[in-house]
């Protein structure tokens, strides 16, 4: 059977149509809805089986694409490729659509492999789903001369496509050719991460440049720790920084990345409508798909499985989700079996009460009133979280330490050294996707609002402290950005949190080599206070950083509003700080 053929039989049996949703008397209800013979027809689907019709569903649209674009022979030839492939106009049109787009600050190693002098190197443009791989792709195409392009093909790896017949594939476009090969979610391929090298000393060993993406980030990086060792430029692009986000989406405002920062969704006004991180639902699909799958099939593909250690039963269990939601809620992103197993509960809520209770101008209690348990309850259902006594494994520490391994592989998490003047006490995780996290408050607000206490409450109050609530996390969550950009943009320096006996500097940025060091305070304010700054000419405190760090060259609040400078104290702009910072 023909390639052509095979994708049209795998069409057939996967569902068409869409998916909509219908609000009766307060309640949410899914349809699956198609047509067929001329005549609409709509099907009620049960929440639990929603992920799973839509994955099948998007299968079938990216199928139909692929047979759209599909291309069979070229100059006469009688090959029938293994792959999915576009050449010459189909390609042209294939990449097209994103001629009016920004491009990413990497997108200029990609050009530089493609026009440099790389040989025998293949280059890898990896990342989680929706950070820009296959945009970037579709712009060096649209970026070629035409010459250039007519030696250009785009392969696409389908499901029926075999490494033996990639490589016919390849040698046809050889033959033919074809200078510039890019092959998309290569390691869909059963023995990609152990066949990786046929690429680099086969192929680019000939002079052809190739390039691979696809969305299994860490099965790159087995292939790249296995079989092309130095022969890859590898090229990760799940690390979305502020300046990127504002300039290539045209979003700006340090609120707009905490809510919806670490993909590249769509662009211009209605980029919050279709984002990853929009409700919990889609958060949390996007964490089944993009992140606990990824682990699962790239650990599945490597060395015949037998990397997949303590992370499959958790996954095949359908509780890998579930631990990566515990760490990500936790106000300290901690790895551990105790977050994993204990009886959940909201460290947002409790943070937000405590702080509700002592706020000097507007304090209340209500937080201590509403039903806890219910709350809690409607958060755990709303995040998939399951206690031990619903967890179907036992958790061990095995777990935790293998989850921050692969979470780091993936890019999704970074760590900032927390010190006090005789050196290391902590480290603080950070969540390198801002909107991963902040959707988990918004599932918490939703929970709120269901409160009969809360609701007893008039709009106006309502509306106040659950804004509150909300401006409590993006004030850590701020902070956490700026220590992460600040620690990436300084490699040479270092970047960290030091803490007193009371109080404590947001970040200071030690020089080692010039024996100086800046002090800051990061608030999530447009204000200006004494009270934001009072750390940072405490006579005491500053001695004993200038003991252990060198000279204070510098002392700042980072903050929302205008810049200025109060008392010897420079105020930057956030927004300004963080797109100068990574020029």
């Amino acid at each position: 059977m023909s390639t052509a053929d095979e994708i049209k039989e795998r069409i057939n049996e996967l569902p068409k149509g869409s998916i909509s949703k219908k609000q009766v008397n307060g309640n949410t209800y899914f349809y699956h809805r198609w047509h067929e013979d001329g005549k609409l027809k709509e099907k009620y689907i049960p929440e639990e089986d929603i992920a799973e019709l839509k994955k099948r569903i998007d299968e079938r649209r990216k199928l139909e694409s692929y047979l759209r674009g599909f291309h069979s022979s070229s100059n006469g030839a009688n090959h029938e490729f293994s792959a999915a492939v576009r050449l010459g106009d189909v390609l042209k049109a294939f990449a097209e659509p994103v001629r009016r787009y920004r491009k990413r600050g990497c997108f200029s190693i990609l050009h530089e492999y493609i026009y440099g002098d790389y040989p025998d190197k293949v280059l890898i443009l990896y990342g989680l789903r929706r950070t820009g791989k296959t945009t970037m792709i579709r712009q060096m195409i649209l970026d070629m001369p035409p010459k250039d392009m007519k030696k250009t093909a785009f392969l696409q790896v389908l499901p029926s496509t075999t490494m033996a017949g990639l490589n016919k594939d390849l040698r046809y476009l050889e033959d033919n050719g074809y200078s510039f090969v890019f092959i998309d979610e290569a390691t869909l391929l059963d023995d990609f991460i152990e066949s990786a090298a046929l690429f680099s000393d086969i192929f680019a060993a000939s002079g052809m440049k190739i390039v691979l993406s696809g969305t299994d980030s860490l099965g790159f990086v087995f292939a790249e720790d296995d079989e092309l060792y130095d022969r890859c430029i590898m090229l990760h692009t799940t690390y979305i920084p502020y300046r990127e986000f504002s300039e290539v989406l045209g979003i700006n405002g340090i609120d707009e990345y905490i809510r919806y920062g670490g993909t590249m969704s769509l662009s211009g006004t209605d980029y919050n409508k279709t984002s990853v991180f929009r409700n919990s639902r889609s958060t949390n699909e996007y964490i089944d798909t993009a992140i606990a799958h990824n682990i699962q099939h790239s650990l599945k593909g490597y060395q015949h499985g037998s990397h997949f250690r303590a992370l499959q039963e958790l996954y095949e269990r359908d509780e890998l989700t579930s631990a990566i939601n515990r760490i990500v809620e936790d106000m300290n992103h901690r790895f551990t079996a105790e977050i994993l197993t204990r009886d959940f509960r909201s460290s947002d809520l409790a943070i937000s009460r405590n702080n509700l209770r002592k706020d000097r101008h507007n304090p209340t209690d209500i937080l201590d009133h509403i039903d806890i348990d219910e709350v809690t309850k409607r958060l755990m259902d709303i995040l998939d979280i399951r206690n031990k006594e619903n967890q179907s494994i036992d958790i061990t520490e095995r777990h935790a330490k293998e989850i921050r391994e692969y979470l780091e592989l993936l890019d999704l998490v970074e760590y900032i050294d927390v010190l006090d003047t005789n050196g290391k006490i902590s480290e603080r995780t950070i969540i390198t996707q801002p909107g991963l996290r902040y959707s988990q408050v918004e599932s918490l607000v939703e929970s709120l609002i269901q409160d009969k206490k809360m609701n007893d409450l008039s709009l106006t109050e309502r509306t106040c402290i659950l804004n509150r609530i909300r401006n409590e996390v993006k004030g850590r969550m701020m902070e956490d950005i700026v220590l992460l950009e600040t620690k990436l943009a300084f490699p040479d320096k270092h970047v960290f949190v030091l803490h007193f006996p009371v109080g404590e500097f947001d970040m200071v940025v030690s020089d080692p080599e010039s024996c100086t060091c800046s002090i800051y305070e990061i608030k999530h304010s447009e204000e200006i206070n004494a009270k934001q700054y009072r750390h940072l000419i405490d006579k005491d405190k500053c001695d004993a950083a200038e003991h252990s760090f060198g000279k204070i060259t510098g002392r700042y609040v980072i903050y929302r509003g205008n810049e200025t400078e109060i008392d010897g104290i420079e105020y930057l702009n956030v927004e300004n700080y963080l797109k100068n910072i990574t020029k």
